[in-house]
């Protein structure tokens, strides 16, 4: 072999040696698809696509998210499956939830439709993590109906989003074929009112506060109830401390949520999501044990009455705290989501002159809650003793009930991947109607929610049943020793 061979051996197994060198480094680089490019939130979005607008438009919101969604479906076409999720996170928590489009729907449509719309964004989250495209497509429809039929009863449809019609193809096709409206200059619709008027910022603040805290007053309201029905009115002041002290820590856990929120729109609004959904489970729990608790008590307390004997019950210390613990749940679970709310509501209110309706919603929403307050705290009171307690305690099974949908629906919104599916069952689940009745009682059409709802149901019942047996021995007992 001649020293020209040898040569070009060495040059050979050199450039050998840096290629692989270089493919060890960068071993995905080379091959992988280019990412679609997209703006991660409205504050991003807004410059580019409308520089002209001064505030926030809805209409222009759901422009954008079109935007990002569409990216997200290029991602899964190229086989980018973590930049398509991205973008499904993205649409949600950079905009939805940022910018003020799922309060006022909350506020100004219906909490179900709020809700309708998180569910399709959560499979939107699915179809790119299972990198179905078909998947992808019809959640994306879905969700864009819905958002381009909200969007003017929320906002003006502006001059800036009829141009966007004009120039851009590809969306004006899309928003015909998905709400069958043709948009032109001269049909330019307006709403009752933008997000900072008089009439929107009474609204919003007055079902917000209302909707959030009626089930914080149904639990508390039933405790306190309790209490004094039972013997134990001292010990009401260990609720009031509860849902005081869950006020207080309310705020501090909406700056701190904020302040995540802020850092990373992504993961600060999922972190929020789950913070919620591990509380209402929590919730679950203590609400259960309080539940049975009271349950266990009724019939007791009745035959003591009946037998005349005067003396006074008392609760232990474990089921004071477990009461003061119940209360404080119940009000802190929605506590820092309606301050939250009601930051950007105040922005609103005073870009439109609207602060004194927002302190008037405020007020209604009070004056009505504490009417609700009022008729458990003294009505409820003057039935008999029996009813009462077994009342009471159907109320707070059913909280519990209610709690476990809403915790799982929050866990499932902040990117907790729960997917259950059952043949025969889910086609079933998902014919539930949503409306704002049963979304407080937390009955989502989910086989996700479903499920674990009915198994505590279940639980429930049998639990009752058996302390119905157990209350009628008590019975024949007590007739025993009375003969």
């Amino acid at each position: 072999m001649t020293a020209k061979a040898h040569s070009h051996k060495k040059i050979f197994a050199i450039i050998l040696v840096v290629f692989a060198a270089f493919a060890a480094v960068f071993p995905l680089q080379a091959f992988a698809a280019e990412e679609t490019a997209h703006f991660a939130t409205w504050k991003e979005a807004q410059p580019e696509y409308f520089p002209d607008s001064q505030k926030t438009n809805m209409n222009e919101v759901a422009y954008a998210i079109e935007k990002v969604v569409a990216a997200g479906r290029q991602n899964l076409v190229d086989g980018n499956t973590d930049a398509a999720y991205k973008c499904a996170q993205d649409a949600y928590y950079g905009y939805y939830e940022v910018c003020g489009f799922e309060r006022q729907t909350m506020a100004r449509i219906s909490g179900s439709r709020k809700n309708e719309v998180e569910f399709y964004y959560r499979d939107l989250r699915q179809a790119a993590k299972s990198n179905s495209v078909d998947d992808y497509d019809k959640a994306a429809d879905n969700l864009m109906k819905d958002l381009y039929t909200d969007a003017p009863i929320l906002s003006d449809v502006s001059d800036a989003f009829v141009q966007k019609y004009r120039e851009d193809k590809a969306f004006a096709e899309n928003y015909t074929k998905l709400t069958g409206n043709v948009l032109a200059e001269d049909k330019v619709t307006s709403n009752v009112g933008g997000a900072g008027s008089a009439g929107a910022v009474f609204a919003q603040a007055f079902v917000i506060l209302l909707r959030e805290g009626i089930e914080a007053i149904l639990v508390i309201g039933g405790i306190i109830a309790y209490l004094i029905k039972s013997g134990n009115k001292k010990q009401v002041r260990a609720v009031y401390i509860g849902s005081l002290f869950a006020i207080a820590l309310s705020f501090g856990a909406a700056m701190l949520l904020n302040t995540i929120k802020t850092a990373n729109a992504t993961n600060g609004g999922a972190n929020q999501e789950l913070i919620e959904g591990i509380t209402a489970l929590i919730a679950v729990a203590v609400l259960f044990y309080v539940s049975n608790w009271m349950l266990s008590k009724s019939e007791s307390e009745a035959w003591q009455g009946y037998l005349d004997k005067k003396v006074e019950s008392s609760v232990s210390r474990g089921s004071m705290i477990a009461l003061g613990f119940t209360a404080f749940l119940a009000v802190f679970r929605e506590g820092a989501e309606v301050i939250l709310f009601y930051q950007q509501i105040i922005t609103d209110a005073q870009e439109g002159d609207g602060v004194g309706w927002l302190w008037l919603g405020v007020l209604v929403a009070a004056v009505a809650l504490v009417a609700i307050f009022v008729a458990i705290r003294f009505f409820s009171v003057k039935l008999p003793l029996k009813p009462f307690f077994l009342a009471t305690s159907i109320l707070m099974a059913i909280m519990a009930i209610s709690f476990l949908g809403a915790g799982i629906k929050e866990l499932m919104e902040g990117s907790f991947e729960l997917v259950l599916r059952i043949q025969g069952i889910t086609p079933l689940v998902e014919q539930i109607p949503t409306n704002d009745f049963l979304d407080i009682f937390g009955i989502y059409p989910h086989t996700e929610t479903i499920v674990p709802q009915f198994i505590l149901l279940c639980i429930t019942v049998w639990l009752f049943i058996k302390q119905h047996l157990a209350n009628k021995k008590l019975k024949a007992e007590l007739k025993k020793q009375a003969a």
